[in-house]
């Protein structure tokens, strides 16, 4: 009969090579990551082009939702164009188009506030969506799935392989309780 203490050890390792994150936790995490990027994106670009930092985004913490959620549709959806770039482009330029304008719609429907206004650029559709910015997304598009995306997955990947499931559970409660927190208190700010 085996030693109780090796009995342990080989649960524990058992555990740390077959218990991973479900696909939908994985999902989190990448929005998390790429919501906080896009913060940081915004950030930067707000210093550029007033001198100077500017609280960006809706939810009180550094995180734009709309970017988290722009690389889970990029993720989920168009993978599939990785290396098809033509028709990745064309796809992503015309849903991400309709993705910024809906959610500029709903914003200022629940808020009556603008939080991105292209009213002055070339070719805008009532100052939520312009023919700039949806190339841009196209191109950023590309850039995403056969780039950017691919790299973090692989980072993330390794970084996971190094902590414990129940260090990984652990951070998905609190990261989701904290982002809800946040979303609640936005929401209430708000409305």
């Amino acid at each position: 009969m085996e030693n109780p203490s090796t009995l342990i050890e080989k649960f524990t390792s058992f555990i740390k090579i077959h218990k991973r994150l479900s696909r939908l936790q994985r999902y989190f995490l990448y929005f998390l990551i790429f919501a906080f990027l896009g913060w940081i994106i915004e950030s930067f670009y707000s210093i550029l082009l007033l001198g100077h930092f500017t609280k960006r985004g809706f939810l009180y913490g550094p995180i734009c939702p709309i970017y988290g959620c722009g690389a889970i549709i990029l993720i989920i959806f168009f993978n599939q164009y990785k290396n098809k770039n033509f028709k990745l482009f064309i796809y992503a330029t015309f849903i991400f188009s309709i993705f910024e304008y809906l959610v500029s719609y709903g914003m200022d429907a629940l808020f009556s506030a603008k939080w991105w206004d292209y009213t002055n650029e070339f070719l805008n559709l009532n100052g939520r969506i312009s023919i700039f910015y949806s190339i841009v997304w196209g191109i950023f598009a590309i850039l995403f799935v056969n780039t950017i995306y691919p790299y973090f997955k692989k980072k993330l990947n390794k970084l996971l392989s190094k902590i414990p499931y129940t260090i990984q559970i652990f951070f998905i409660h609190i990261t989701t309780s904290l982002f809800f927190i946040d979303s609640i208190l936005s929401f209430a700010k708000n409305l």
